[in-house]
């Protein structure tokens, strides 16, 4: 016969031995969920959309759970990578050049978009605004996208001042949309005369008819630099990362479930990437008093 004091000690035996496989286990799982999450570039419900069939596939290439989060705005993507509350971020080039900054440089970009090697943001207007140049913007009012975008605010604003275009003093008011569809509706409305967007967004929404060139279109095309890519902590382990990298180079256009993502990526295909292709960006964004 046990004592009680030897039950007792065998019940908080049983207790201890039970929290500690209950905690392995819950730790086991969480290291087989891959936490994914992009910047805010479009409303939540289009990421949702747009990622959902992506996050089917990596599920089956990696064997593991993918769990996709929206965030709220541009910074908190940059936290969620810097502080690893997520595993995998769709950034957008000075949205990786900040992570990289504020993480000490242990952000690395996995891939790209074949687009993104060679990305553009254009201006669009109301056609019968007067609009037809940068020149023409001075005393007006215009739209940026976030103010931590690339291709809605960045670059656009590193064009506007090589062309002698300073936003704060030439312009009546600038204001900030959050995302590149809000900026075209702000066009669209009239709430402001001209802005700046994705050039890919744009093109979505021109081939979905959701906005009448007829009425708001492009009035300048900027150059090309290097955009978006998929990014991890370095704190990853080697072998994962290799494996999501080479999921997301996979994905075939003459697969019909892979056309399908790529499709809702915007992507023709995806290539791989490095941090030096992002020192341009970096350069810019200091030029225009982004970075400090």
């Amino acid at each position: 016969m046990l004592h009680s004091q030897q039950l007792k000690n065998l019940f908080l035996y049983l207790v201890y031995f039970g929290v500690l496989a209950f905690s392995c286990l819950t730790n086991a799982q969480a290291q087989i969920t891959l936490r994914v999450t992009t910047i805010p570039e479009e409303a939540a419900t289009e990421q949702v959309r747009k990622f959902t069939p992506l996050a089917t596939y990596l599920e089956k290439q990696l064997d593991m759970k993918v769990q996709f989060t929206p965030v709220t705005d541009y910074p908190a993507a940059v936290e969620s990578l810097v502080n690893k509350k997520v595993d995998l971020v769709w950034f957008g080039g000075f949205t990786f050049v900040q992570a990289n900054i504020r993480s000490g440089g242990k952000v690395v970009p996995l891939a790209q978009r074949e687009e993104d090697t060679k990305f553009q943001s254009v201006f669009i207007a109301k056609t019968q605004s007067g609009i037809k140049s940068l020149a023409d913007m001075k005393g007006k009012q215009v739209s940026f996208g976030s103010q931590s975008s690339t291709s809605g605010h960045l670059m656009p604003r590193s064009y506007l001042l090589q062309a002698n275009i300073d936003p704060e003093k030439d312009f009546k008011r600038i204001a900030y949309s959050g995302a590149h569809d809000a900026t075209i509706a702000s066009v669209v409305s009239g709430k402001v005369d001209a802005a700046a967007l994705d050039i890919t967004v744009w093109q979505k929404f021109v081939t979905e008819n959701k906005v009448n060139t007829q009425d708001v279109n492009v009035f300048f095309t900027t150059p090309p630099y290097y955009n978006y890519n998929w990014s991890v902590h370095a704190d990853m382990p080697t072998q994962q990362r290799e494996k999501i990298k080479a999921a997301l180079l996979a994905l075939n256009p003459a697969n019909p479930e892979h056309a399908e993502i790529l499709k809702l990526n915007r992507a023709t295909r995806y290539v791989p990437t490095m941090p030096e292709n992002y020192k341009g960006l970096e350069s810019a964004a200091r030029s225009a008093g982004l970075l400090q």
